[in-house]
């Protein structure tokens, strides 16, 4: 999960290697698969205290599932507002959420895990604050952390270098890391060349 949380959330939608779009969050046990395999991550972003990430993933149900795929959403219609005026992810682009109720659910999730500074100064040392999370129960506080997450990224620099990937069949978002990039991976740029090269052998067969 090197992108950050909001991209991977994004990224539950991607390519399936076949010809089709993929969804990680389509069913409840690809909802458990994919919160365990982010467990360590979203461990790391969760509001200081304890969090069994891996817990969680195990006892997720279905409105958990809704949840995240509800939030996903928000994030992806969003990420298509942010890419303008490059064109927006071909798996959601006729489908996007209006950009006040993709905001309400991003600030509502975000909203849902109340967080107050708790100052500490030890004997030794200068003073410094540290943030406490004031809701026990973990999936509100997972929701918040990945609504938190998208935020900060949609208010943040890298919000610049967001694209969405233009290759055939290719449905990702990605930050764009050089300036001709098109292709938010190298298998996606020969995809897209392959299918530049056939258009001209067949523009000059015609």
């Amino acid at each position: 999960m090197e992108r950050g949380l909001a991209l991977e959330l994004a990224s539950t939608i991607r390519h399936d290697g076949d010809g089709g779009v993929a969804d990680d969050l389509d069913t409840l046990d690809g909802t458990k698969r994919w919160l365990a395999e982010a467990a360590p991550v979203l461990a790391e972003h969760v509001t200081v205290g304890v969090f069994d990430a891996e817990r969680l993933a195990r006892e997720a149900d279905e409105e958990l599932r809704l949840a995240l795929v509800a939030l996903r959403e928000a994030v992806r219609a969003l990420f298509a507002r942010a890419v303008r005026p490059g064109p927006p992810s071909p798996a959601d682009a006729q489908r996007l959420l209006p950009l006040d109720e993709a905001l309400s659910r991003i600030n509502a999730a975000a909203a849902l895990e109340p967080v107050t500074p708790v100052l500490e100064w030890e004997v030794e040392g200068p003073p410094a604050v540290r943030q406490q999370s004031a809701h026990p129960a973990p999936r509100e506080r997972l929701l918040a952390a990945l609504a938190r997450a998208s935020v900060g990224f949609l208010t943040g620099p890298e919000r610049e270098r967001l694209r969405a990937c233009t290759a055939p069949r290719c449905v990702r978002y990605f930050l764009k890391s050089h300036g001709r990039q098109e292709w938010c991976k190298p298998s996606c740029g020969n995809r897209a060349r392959a299918a530049r090269h056939y258009r001209r052998q067949r523009s000059a067969d015609d």
